[in-house]
């Protein structure tokens, strides 16, 4: 060790000569070097990924560590469901809110069971390999690099005594036997030098097969990925289309009329957004259905130059948001501007017929204050 020392320290005062390894192996050194550095980073930011509560973290840290089986956690989507189930039960489960708060809750654990899926999978078919990698594979290259590392400052030492034996060889013969034994210890740490060379180049060379493995573990990952925002659009999709329905029966007594009566129904409650101004509104004026006329609504094509208010007069609004059109039947709003409004037959009670000055397109509802 005190060899090792002193060779090393002179190396770094200039005082000695070092064995350079050939470029090839200064590459896969560095290509090591890059490979294990990214790795670490790859894992600890997938872990946050996966788990964003550091404090969790650090538990699974300490179970992996003991050696002893990670407890089940609740997800963040299971937990707000059991709160909107909890809350629904409080509300009434038979009114709109209470129902709503089911569905919803029901979708929100469905999501949270597709999360915790998702975790299980990334963490087996992606993190467990790249900590495999830097608790195996790496560790050894470690090892076999300090030992390279010790062989060559042996091998420096051994090639700096024999150059002494010779220079003094030169003023005296009485150190031939002092030259002998320093080419004696040469060819040795030579041999040595070269033999764990080769062992530290093999397991570098390896580094090619442990990109290749990750990159088969990356395109689980994805796979894993993809397959969970499929279904939690999926599990969305189906819900907007359940509070859809639920919503078209809550407010098409209040923003759609009844064209086989004069006498407007009965109120639901109107949206959060507008509670305070949309209860007990009177009925949208609609537009009657002409024999013979195409329903342009119900076909899905709304040209605003052919819609005409109703004979029996529209509403004003008032624009609480603004809102950006989609495509060219829809109306961009402005908020706290006033515009006409009025209904269509057969037309999504979510939506009215706007027109401000030659402009005609449809609005959300939710968007307006309607006026008396």
């Amino acid at each position: 060790m005190t060899v090792f020392l002193l060779q090393f320290t002179e190396e770094k005062l200039g005082q000695a000569e070092k064995t350079e390894l050939d470029a090839h192996f200064e590459n896969l050194l560095a290509r090591a070097d890059c490979t294990k550095n990214w790795t670490e980073k790859i894992l600890r930011q997938t872990e946050v990924l996966l788990q964003p509560n550091p404090s969790a973290r650090v538990e699974e840290f300490l179970y992996e560590k003991l050696d002893r089986k990670v407890p089940s956690r609740v997800t963040n989507g299971e937990l707000l469901a059991q709160y909107m189930t909890e809350a629904a039960n409080d509300f009434g489960p038979g009114t709109p809110y209470g129902k709503t708060l089911i569905k919803v809750g029901e979708t929100q654990r469905r999501l949270g069971a597709a999360e915790r899926e998702f975790i299980r999978s990334a963490s087996i078919n992606f993190l467990t390999p790249l900590r495999n990698f830097l608790e195996g594979d790496w560790r050894t290259i470690s090892k076999e690099r300090r030992i390279l590392q010790n062989r060559r400052l042996d091998l420096d030492a051994c090639k700096a005594r024999l150059k002494k034996a010779k220079a003094a060889e030169a003023k005296a013969a009485l150190w031939s036997d002092e030259v002998e034994k320093a080419e004696h210890e040469l060819r040795l740490t030579q041999t040595e030098f070269d033999r764990q060379a080769e062992v530290t180049r093999l397991l570098l060379e390896g580094i090619s097969s442990t990109h290749v493995n990750h990159l088969r573990c990356l395109h689980e990952f994805v796979e894993s990925q993809t397959n969970y925002y499929a279904q939690c659009y999926q599990f969305m999709l189906d819900l907007q289309k359940q509070l859809g329905s639920s919503k078209g029966e809550i407010f098409s007594g209040t923003f759609v009329g009844n064209t086989e009566s004069a006498s407007p129904a009965a109120a639901a409650s109107p949206p959060a957004v507008a509670a305070a101004t949309l209860q007990a509104v009177p009925t949208i004026p609609v537009v009657p259905t002409i024999v013979g006329v195409p329903n342009t609504v119900a076909e899905g094509v709304l040209n605003p130059n052919e819609v005409k208010p109703p004979a029996s007069g529209t509403r004003r609004a008032r624009v609480l948001y603004d809102y950006e059109a989609a495509d060219s039947t829809e109306l961009a709003l402005l908020a706290d501007e006033m515009i006409t409004v009025y209904s269509l037959p057969g037309m999504d009670p979510d939506w009215l017929i706007g027109e401000r000055g030659n402009q005609k397109g449809k609005v959300p509802v939710t968007y307006l204050e309607l006026l008396s």
